[in-house]
């Protein structure tokens, strides 16, 4: 039988140097994505029973590191290919025979042979021992490459179990009798507290991270568990349990949030304080009823990876010192609009940690408070108890702020205490969901505000959307079609000749072509002829267009702007917005 030829970028094993570990760790450190400290504690942990596992095992082991940080180290510190699991061949090497047990036991699979080496992927090349293993048992070579542990599981239950995934393993220890009564309450508190379902969730939260999801979807349907990850905004359906786990699935999520699991009938909102892969998560949990079970999403707010920076959110040069101008008024109100998922209240909460100074008090009420930030008073509204924005609002003038920040403005109580607290020499800022920042003004007037008020409070209004960021590494530009620079009329946002437009390269590490996101944006400052035209009560066009004359740009003119800069793509703008 032919041997399968090796994957040529394969390098060949490193020497098993005692202090690969305290390379690897150090390595780590340096690039921020190992704190001192939990290298301390792991060390500790290691020494009590050195002979259990490498160091660097006993970091993903405890969440310290993640899997995919710790094989990106790893493969760039000793120059060896990182492989995805879309990059393992479809069959294990035919002359290569080795024990499962042995493979599962550390954590390793060959993938390749040649007629003088064997290429064994491996996630912690610290272990030195299953290489020296296979390369006394086959008489050859042995390359190393990387891969995720779990990605190598799956990969050894392919080849040589039953091709289960490690989802599927899990799900084999939940029998059928487990599942026998979804009315009793304390079997289903017993059946949540299991080992396999324990496992389940853990899992479906850790790929979670992994993809850099902001959202998990738990949705059961009559004959299945769904299970999809929003990432970069867009929803992507992943493995799911099978419909039989559907009820411990969901238990046992209510009991990490602490919400009552006999309740059913009537949504519920909770919070589960978390670490995985190294990283100190904070998962807002909402249950609604449907009509095959209880719906769970699950928003995933990863402290650590926030940055309160307005370049990074996709604040250009140009636009940052018209809004950090109005931001700076000692007085008035300034509101962020766009729908759910927009971006707001980070663009908020940056607009905060700018104005933070130790000469200012800062106060906010919030539903729920997403970030805390050292230095502002943070109110966690309550309207089960009666502590809404208005009743807050009112305690919070009291309480002699500079500066007030409402999480939203949602009837016409907590608008007017806002503009009261305007007019009395309060900087106030808040949110609304409009499409666009014209719609803001005719919005507060549908609310009932009067237009003399509105006229002499609000400062300024934010739009924005967030778009899908290009991945720079695999990204290709291409030249605009004439009918799209008519259309659009691109020659107004660029010098360049001839226009480029980009569009999302394919990767093995990223198939989509995205990384992340960015914000387009339109602001809207109130000026004498704007004021003029809410007084008339013109419609949101007329104010638009006013505004554009005064030099506004809009958010798709945004958009257009930093797709010909490569930051997204024409499509994607096209895709978040009511224009194209």
């Amino acid at each position: 039988m032919a041997a399968v030829a090796p994957i040529e970028t394969a390098a060949p094993a490193p020497s098993p140097a005692g202090n690969l570990d305290e390379r690897i760790c150090q390595f780590l450190v340096s690039r921020g994505r190992l704190k001192e400290t939990d290298l301390a504690r792991a060390g500790r942990l290691h020494d009590e029973d050195p002979s259990s596992s490498s160091l660097v095992s006993l970091l993903t082991r405890l969440g310290l590191v993640s899997e995919r940080e710790m094989a990106e180290a790893v493969s760039e510190l000793l120059a060896l290919p990182l492989l995805s699991s879309r990059e393992f061949p479809e069959s294990p090497p035919a002359n290569v025979q080795t024990s499962v047990r042995f493979l599962k036991h550390h954590h390793v699979c060959p993938i390749a042979e040649g007629e003088e080496d064997v290429t064994l992927l491996v996630a912690d090349p610290a272990d030195s021992f299953p290489v020296d293993a296979l390369r006394l048992a086959t008489a050859r070579e042995v390359k190393l490459a990387i891969g995720l542990r779990s990605e190598i599981d799956d990969l050894i239950e392919r080849y040589y179990g039953s091709g289960r995934s490690a989802m599927g393993t899990i799900v084999e220890n939940l029998t059928d009798e487990n599942n026998r009564s979804e009315d009793d309450i304390e079997h289903l508190r017993d059946l949540a507290s299991e080992a396999p379902v324990i496992r389940l969730v853990n899992l479906v939260i850790q790929r979670a991270v992994e993809q850099r999801a902001s959202d998990i979807h738990v949705e059961p349907f009559e004959n299945r568990l769904k299970v999809r990850y929003r990432v970069d905004g867009v929803l992507h359906e992943v493995e799911s349990p099978p419909a039989a786990s559907t009820a411990a699935v969901i238990s046992r999520i209510k009991i990490m949030a602490k919400l009552n699991i006999a309740e059913r009938r009537l949504p519920q909102d909770g919070r589960i304080m978390i670490r995985v892969q190294g990283k100190e998560l904070d998962l807002r949990v909402s249950t609604v009823p449907t009509a095959h079970g209880e719906s769970v999403v699950m928003r995933i707010l990863d402290r650590e990876a926030i940055v309160f920076d307005f370049h990074r959110l996709g604040f250009t040069d140009e636009f940052l010192p018209k809004f950090i101008h109005v931001l700076e008024q000692p007085h008035g109100i300034m509101l962020v609009t766009g729908p759910t998922g927009s971006g707001k209240t980070t663009t908020l909460y940056t607009a905060l940690s700018q104005l933070n100074t130790p000469d200012v008090k800062i106060i906010t009420v919030e539903d729920p408070i997403e970030y805390q930030i050292e230095g502002i008073n943070q109110i966690q509204a309550k309207p089960q108890i009666g502590l809404d924005f208005s009743h807050a609002l009112r305690s919070i003038v009291r309480q002699d702020p500079d500066i007030i920040m409402i999480g939203e403005m949602r009837d016409l109580e907590t608008a007017r205490i806002a503009i009261q607290s305007a007019l009395t020499g309060h900087l106030v800022l808040s949110t609304l969901h409009t499409n666009n920042a014209a719609g803001g003004i005719t919005r507060m007037l549908d609310m009932g505000v009067e237009d003399y008020l509105l006229t002499s409070t609000v400062n300024g209004i934010l739009a924005q959307r967030l778009v899908r960021r290009l991945d720079l590494s695999s990204a290709e530009h291409y030249e605009a079609m004439p009918e799209v620079i008519r259309e659009y009329q691109l020659e107004k946002f660029t010098e360049q000749r001839p226009i480029r437009l980009y569009k999302p390269g394919s990767s093995a590490a990223n198939p989509t072509g995205y990384f992340g996101r960015t914000t387009i944006m339109e602001f809207l400052v109130m000026s004498d002829p704007i004021r003029r035209q809410i007084m008339q009560h013109a419609s949101m066009g007329d104010i638009e267009n006013q505004a554009r004359e005064a030099g506004m740009r809009t958010m798709f003119e945004d958009g257009l702007v930093k797709s010909i800069e490569g930051q997204t793509t024409i499509e994607e703008v096209m895709r978040v917005t009511s224009e194209g």
